[in-house]
């Protein structure tokens, strides 16, 4: 019976170390998509959009019957080039990178518990509690004894460097799987480009369930199962065990399932609770 966000969704964004202007373009331009209209399109792409990926997304209500907000923004960003918190970062600490970047005494991010997301994206070369071994990404809400506030937030790595079979497959792929061939990245970075799929599943899963109380399955809350983790590593139709389902190949060769405003991105399909199984704009069945 908890919230979902039916209010415009805004996604403030805290780079953490170092990052590349190309890779925030990246990221940038896929949250941009998630509400663009087809128009905004090239007319070629318009059938398997992020936008209609975010329409499964959509389909989940409060207890009143409002529906999760069409509109997702970019709002402001913050930079932490000098890992103001060390390399290696813990679930509590990542709360401090938040605070630090809300409370900044020049450009402090806005903070807005109703609608703003907080995204926390680290560099490379930066270590998370659990990350690789358990987790790519995870989000939560801050703690106000902590931030001061009650805020929505996710974070997201970069596996580059530590473990892009685990995190960036299939751009590339386990040690012990030396017969598979990595798949070529659509925007030639295979460690943002698998950031993105991760960035979708944790802010479909914010949007669903951002103070643990709404949307998931499972006796318990502190490890529910949601709508993203019952597809994870589905990205077409077919999916499921090892297989990633039906994806697209473009003329260059790139591995995608998805058009952006200006890009292609490969992202995992979440669950829809209408039908009662995991749906994805490039479904062959549509």
């Amino acid at each position: 019976m908890g919230p979902v966000l039916t209010n415009n969704i805004t996604v403030h964004i805290i780079w953490y170390g170092t990052w590349q202007k190309p890779q925030k373009k990246i990221i940038r331009e896929f949250i941009s998509s998630i509400s663009a209209s087809p128009a905004a399109s090239d007319p070629t792409r318009r059938r398997s959009t992020v936008a209609g990926w975010w329409k499964t997304v959509q389909l989940y209500t409060d207890q009143t019957g409002s529906n999760i907000s069409r509109s997702v923004a970019l709002g402001q960003e913050k930079n932490d080039r000098f890992y103001s918190h060390g390399k290696s970062l813990t679930r509590l600490s990542i709360q401090s990178v938040i605070k630090s970047a809300v409370t900044a005494k020049s450009q402090p991010l806005p903070i807005n518990p109703k609608s703003g997301l907080y995204l926390l994206l680290t560099s490379d070369d930066v270590y998370v509690q659990d990350f690789c071994g358990q987790v790519c990404g995870f989000h939560y809400f801050t703690f106000p004894s902590i931030v001061g506030y009650t805020l929505p937030y996710a974070w997201v790595g970069n596996s580059a460097k530590l473990c892009p079979g685990v995190c960036a497959y299939p751009f590339a792929v386990p040690a012990y799987m030396p017969q598979l061939k990595p798949a070529k990245s659509p925007n030639g970075d295979a460690g943002v480009d698998g950031m993105v799929s991760v960035i979708a599943h944790e802010i479909a899963e914010l949007a669903s369930n951002p103070l643990a109380n709404a949307w998931y399955a499972g006796q318990d809350p502190s490890f529910p199962v949601e709508i993203a983790d019952l597809c994870e590593g589905i990205y077409g139709t077919g999916g499921g065990g090892s297989y990633t389902g039906q994806m697209l190949e473009g003329r260059d060769g790139a591995t995608y399932n998805m058009n952006g405003i200006r890009r292609r991105y490969l992202v995992q399909w979440v669950w829809n609770h209408v039908v009662n199984y995991c749906t994805g704009p490039n479904a062959l069945d549509q």
